[in-house]
């Protein structure tokens, strides 16, 4: 536990990052567990006009996929306050159990690292088109890898930085080399050979 939870790989998109997670999730040895969300409309007369297929197929922004798979013993994030400051947006875990309607999960980071926790379903509402509808979902995803805006303010022994694409807001590539206090334990993969570092000298 305390090796997974010095270490993470930083990139700077999502969409990336569920590439990686999705690639070593395959490699982890262990049952999968499929976990598909529930969607329904908030207004009766919505359900005729968007059917439930519709629905799972929409990812609004802070929303994960209709699906989620996951290992006993991955690594994972929460994506939403459960009971703070135990249970913070940013915590990670590691998957103790696998039920239909629970994840038993122990807490790797934070104030209270080390101890065991359930994580439920919980309902989240989008306002983000012309209809609302609620998705009831475990709010968390797998963490091998994560954002470099979510590491803001952890620290890590052994970061990789993986550099697909180019860090693309201001001091977001020195947010992701000062996760480390030794320059040595970095490591970065750039498969362009290259990077672009993006400060706007307004700000400075």
């Amino acid at each position: 536990m305390d090796w997974l939870c010095e270490r993470a790989i930083l990139t700077p998109k999502n969409d990336r990052a569920a590439v990686i997670n999705e690639i070593l999730l395959k490699s982890f040895k262990g049952t999968e567990m499929e976990y598909k969300f529930i969607d329904l409309v908030l207004k009766t007369d919505d359900a005729i006009h968007y059917p439930v297929e519709f629905l799972n197929a929409l990812n609004p922004p802070g929303f994960l996929a209709h699906k989620l798979v996951l290992k006993v013993g991955t690594p994972i994030m929460l994506l939403r306050n459960l009971h703070p400051p135990k249970l913070c947006n940013g915590t990670r875990l590691r998957v103790k159990a696998l039920q239909n309607n629970v994840i038993e999960a122990t807490i790797i980071t934070g104030c209270a690292q080390g101890g065991s926790t359930l994580i439920p379903r919980i309902p989240l509402l989008s306002s983000s088109y012309p209809f609302e509808f609620k998705r009831l979902q475990f709010p968390i995803k797998v963490s091998f890898a994560k954002t470099i805006n979510k590491s803001l303010g952890q620290s890590l022994k052994i970061p990789g930085i993986y550099l697909s694409d180019d860090c693309f807001t201001h001091g977001k590539f020195y947010v992701a080399c000062s996760r480390v206090s030794s320059p040595t334990s970095l490591v970065i993969l750039a498969p362009n050979g290259r990077t672009t570092n993006v400060v706007y000298k307004e700000v400075l």
